[in-house]
């Protein structure tokens, strides 16, 4: 499996899934372009993409602004001259039980994770049609299928992300371009380090491989869609979670 030629987009690539996805993509001989709001952090990853052999670029980006998001997408193109796999990745939470959940929380939310991803791909879809390929990869997660008490935002938005992949799809199937949604479970990152211990004892016992997952078996799934091996798949949400989720 090679994605030697092939040009990557990763948002939200400064850390966890990002970064290992920008890593993974990278190793298989794609140039990267990675995005996220924490320059130094961004450099980082370059770097150790660079260490491994592989190409990367930094671009610093904010999501949750439509400008910035379009404005760094023509750098990007203009610097590799295509765009040819999008890794919608980038997500925030805000937990709050619903009662108590504010306005300003839940369109902080919905506009990072969802909207973003719908902006995203919008900007890279007219070259993936001009060329007639490309793979476009949105993270959603396990509580986008299952729901969670405390991420009425959070889950909603993961939701809206596997619904964005279907509708999409089916828009682009024509042209060569897949579009699929990989759906994670409990996942050792930033996010889930603050987490309690009773919290995460609980969900271990939730998930029958008996472990927690890490952001390197994503970041293998999140390469196999995006290769040509993965030609024939889309619309669909592949589950990473350790059977936490089946069916």
């Amino acid at each position: 499996m090679t994605l030697s030629g092939r040009v990557a987009l990763v948002t939200g690539a400064s850390q966890g899934i990002g970064r290992a996805c920008a890593l993974r993509l990278a190793a298989l001989g794609a140039l990267v372009a990675v995005a996220a709001r924490n320059r130094e952090k961004l450099d980082e990853v370059v770097r150790d993409v660079s260490a491994a052999g592989g190409t990367a670029a930094p671009f610093t980006m904010d999501v949750a602004e439509e400008e910035q998001i379009k404005s760094t997408i023509k750098e990007a193109i203009a610097q590799f001259g295509k765009i040819d796999i999008i890794v919608n990745n980038a997500g925030v939470t805000r937990d709050q039980l619903i009662l108590r959940l504010k306005r300003a929380d839940w369109d902080s939310v919905l506009n990072t994770n969802l909207t973003s991803a719908y902006l995203c791909i919008q900007q890279v879809i007219g070259g993936m049609l001009k060329q007639r390929w490309g793979r476009i990869i949105n993270v959603t997660s396990v509580f986008g299928q299952i729901g969670q008490a405390g991420q009425a935002n959070y889950a909603s938005s993961k939701a809206g992300l596997i619904g964005l992949t279907m509708a999409v799809a089916r828009e682009v199937a024509s042209r060569n371009i897949t579009c699929n949604a990989v759906a994670p479970g409990f996942i050792q990152t930033a996010m889930t380090s603050g987490f309690s211990e009773e919290f995460k004892e609980t969900a271990i016992k939730m998930i029958p491989v008996g472990r927690v997952g890490t952001v390197d078996d994503v970041a293998h799934a999140v390469a196999f869609l995006a290769a040509e091996e993965s030609s024939y798949i889309t619309g669909h949400v592949l589950n990473v979670n350790g059977g936490m989720l089946m069916g």
